[in-house]
């Protein structure tokens, strides 16, 4: 006879505990134990699928025969490179994002454009007839592309090996259930184990899967932790709503790089790949403003060329504000504490606003001179022109630090007509300027820095 109890688990690693504890005694992590209802004593169907039908056998590692791994062209040039060159046979992606972003339709949009593979959409959030109208609206004709409206993983593998498709898409892993875990949909343990057998299908078959994942209120995937260490590939879907661009980020990749980005742009028939970022993400202006300079920074693989803009005010009130979007607020005061004590600018005073225009949020250490110089320019309130872009790191002690990959950020300010591009003396060593069109200027220090801008 079937028999009800409470049961805790772990948010984290999946741990499970008969009662609450503050800190989990598996991965150390505390106030991460959640309360489920479980049902044991009852008997269901078995989800002992050998999809092979050969079971597998241990081999030597020199015997196992090194293949490289079948690639699917996704026909996204974005999508692709942010898996490291198309989908690999029998891998098992999670696309997360927050509710509204796109990520049904873009999954949708890709389902569509693969006309010559037959796909399976799983939907557990919406009709047949509400997907058909967003069919409708990309525009895009697939008859090779199958919706399928279910939650229950059992029914799902059955009309797996029934229609034996090339590709699944699971619209959304937080709705499927299990009738061998007596939970409700969405639970630690149900995500858990709909999460396992889906893996076990991708990798006996060969049929890539695309789980798509909630994220909680703090941007993480819901769930167990132990969701992402199962999967092959972690894509996170992001963007601000007041904003039209999307941008795709690998967080985990198993054949591929994990710094690569995707940019999309969100249109009334669906998601438009951005080939070309550093032109959207430069405003258009007539006349040149202070407080603005432009950065050539690196994301993955692909130079891009972001606007940065400052304000730099008189504090109204008794303590100035510091602010930044887009940028890590610890080091924005890092660098007005470099310009107050290194290079003498009165700054503890002052509010200071920083903003990375696009929506983007930027992690790479080179826009740290684009950042001073856009500061020293609202404070002094002299314009920088259009044309110069900047590439360095700051110091703590005010020297200008070398970057990588300097030659590809100074080819793509070239290429957009830009005039003059500062970078540290660092990374002028053995650089061929011959190969330029583009000014380059060397500096060695924040004090040089301001003296060749502003004189």
């Amino acid at each position: 006879m079937a028999k009800t109890k409470t049961v805790f688990f772990c948010k984290n690693c999946g741990n499970e505990s008969p009662k609450w504890v503050g800190k989990c005694p598996a991965c150390s992590e505390w106030n991460t134990y959640v309360e489920e209802t479980v049902v044991t004593g009852k008997t269901g169907k078995t989800a002992n699928h050998n999809f092979a039908g050969v079971k597998p056998k241990p081999l030597q590692v020199q015997k196992i025969v090194s293949e490289k791994e079948n690639r699917i062209d996704l026909q996204s040039t974005e999508l692709n490179r942010v898996l490291g060159g198309g989908l690999v046979s029998g891998s098992l992606v999670l696309i997360g994002g927050e509710p509204g972003i796109g990520k049904s339709t873009l999954m949708l949009q890709v389902a569509l454009a693969l006309e010559n593979m037959k796909i399976l959409y799983v939907s557990g959030e919406e009709s047949q007839q509400q997907i058909k109208m967003r069919a409708d609206r990309i525009g895009i004709r697939n008859e090779n592309c199958y919706i399928l409206t279910e939650t229950d993983t059992h029914e799902i593998i059955a009309q797996f090996e029934k229609l034996q498709p090339e590709m699944i898409i699971i619209d959304s892993i937080q709705t499927l259930q299990s009738e061998q875990i007596d939970a409700t949909a969405g639970s630690i343990s149900q995500i858990r184990g709909c999460a396992a057998e889906m893996n076990k299908l991708a990798k006996t078959t060969l049929v890539p899967v695309i789980l798509i994942g909630h994220i909680t209120k703090d941007g993480s995937i819901a769930g167990p932790k132990v969701l992402e260490h199962m999967v092959d590939t972690v894509i996170q879907f992001e963007g601000d709503r007041h904003y039209g661009f999307r941008i795709l980020r690998a967080v985990k990749n198993r054949f591929g790089s994990a710094a690569e980005l995707g940019i999309f742009e969100m249109q009334s028939n669906g998601l438009r790949e951005v080939t070309n970022p550093s032109e959207i993400l430069l405003s258009q202006r007539e006349e040149d403003v202070s407080g603005v300079a432009i950065s050539a920074m690196v994301e993955g693989l692909r130079p891009m060329l972001i606007e940065t803009q400052a304000l730099v005010s008189t504090a109204a009130y008794g303590t100035p504000q510091r602010s930044g979007t887009g940028f890590d607020l610890r080091r924005l005061n890092m660098l007005l504490a470099v310009l107050e004590k290194r290079s003498g600018f009165k700054l503890s005073a002052k509010d200071v606003f920083l903003n990375i225009a696009g929506g983007l949020r930027v992690d790479d250490p080179a826009i740290d001179m684009a950042v001073i110089a856009a500061i020293l320019s609202s404070s002094e309130d002299i314009a920088i022109s259009s044309k110069f872009a900047f590439a360095a790191e700051v110091g703590l002690s005010g020297e200008i630090r070398a970057v990588n990959r300097i030659e590809a950020r100074i080819s793509e300010a070239d290429k957009l007509g830009f005039e003059k591009i500062y970078i540290s003396k660092y990374n002028a060593k053995g650089l061929e300027q011959s190969k330029f069109n583009i000014d380059i200027v060397p500096v060695a220090t924040v004090n040089q820095l301001f003296g060749v801008l502003f004189g």
